[in-house]
């Protein structure tokens, strides 16, 4: 496969689109192919088996348009089929998991409170409890799941303060924030509210996302592989949903610009 082809990148909705961002951002010669499937969220709440489906009928698609990777820019599908699609496909498949490792390093061996904001499904699946496992010893570790978060990025609702404001404070007034050391956005939906996590939360306290790690750790991939877009190469984001509806198109681009 040449170096050339696309790099696939999915998730359950528009929240993905953060990672594209990223991808664009620190590998601009890279072409992606974004599927962001709208018409089918939140994945949050499904059942595993539900996003494995919509997840394998989404690599099966961007197998057949020729992609060189696919990143699963989401950690709910990631939870449910990560194994499972590396094990029926050949194509280097990158997937995500809350940043909750680079949150609890950053206390230098000293104990960190750390808050895991993500989706009910990615906080169920044992995948999430096998990486808590790793630090519960260590460290104090809140999972808190936010699926209204997922559902205002979707409605086209993120500018709206005081709903926003309202449910983050609905999801976090019963923690003593001041005595948290960092928030993991364990979803990439939440990426697009890191300015209103700031204003929620002491300065004290880190807001710590897995976008830039994954899209580091896809360039180190295709790097081994040689498969580096050349410097010549042209990039940029096209942008797909299951939705056709223009105003999701329309959020789709806005949400693109913005990180």
């Amino acid at each position: 496969m040449a170096s050339t082809a696309p790099i696939g990148v999915f998730d359950s909705g528009l929240g993905g689109i953060s990672v594209a961002h990223e991808i664009r951002r620190a590998m601009p010669h890279e072409r992606v192919l974004y599927f962001g499937d709208s018409a089918n969220a939140p994945y949050g709440t499904k059942t595993p088996e539900q996003v494995r489906e919509l997840s394998f009928a989404i690599v099966e698609h961007f197998v057949k348009q020729g992609v060189k990777a696919v990143v699963i820019a989401c950690n709910t599908a990631t939870s449910a089929a990560v194994n499972e699609l590396r094990d029926t496909y050949e194509i280097p498949i990158i997937g995500m998991e809350p940043a909750l490792k680079v949150a609890c390093d950053r206390g230098h061996g000293e104990r960190q409170r750390v808050i895991v904001a993500a989706t009910p499904l990615t906080l169920r699946e044992r995948k999430f409890a096998a990486l808590m496992d790793r630090f519960k010893a260590d460290h104090t570790i809140h999972p808190e799941p936010c699926p209204d978060l997922v559902s205002i990025v979707e409605s086209g609702r993120l500018d709206d303060h005081d709903l926003v404001m309202r449910t983050l404070h609905g999801y976090f007034d019963h923690y003593d924030l001041d005595s948290i050391d960092a928030v993991v956005l364990g979803c990439t939906h939440f990426v697009f509210y890191r300015g209103y996590f700031r204003e929620l939360l002491p300065d004290s306290a880190a807001i710590i996302d897995g976008n830039e790690g994954t899209v580091r750790h896809l360039h180190v991939v295709l790097e081994s592989l040689g498969k580096l877009a050349p410097e010549d190469t042209v990039g940029g984001v096209e942008l797909a949903n299951s939705d056709p509806s223009p105003h999701v198109a329309a959020l789709a681009r806005d949400l693109l610009q913005r990180p």
